[in-house]
């Protein structure tokens, strides 16, 4: 964790919904330039990152009015 890029890749992210045969997690697909991953969550998990990106999103600096 020390030796952590300053710079970030462009994920694209989305759910892919509940699975038919596990009604209890939702898949969320995350794509970069690098390739894509899938992470299965549970629905307090799924609610917590909502959350989080809810509240880091508020804190991010308004556009400038050009």
């Amino acid at each position: 964790m020390n030796k952590r890029s300053l710079s970030a890749d462009f994920v694209t992210a989305f759910a892919t919904g509940w699975p038919e045969h596990q009604p209890d997690i939702l898949v969320l697909s995350l794509t970069t330039h690098k390739g894509s991953q899938d992470f299965a969550l549970t629905k307090e998990q799924a609610l917590l990152i909502a959350k989080t990106m809810k509240e880091t999103a508020s804190r991010l600096a308004k556009p400038k009015a050009s």
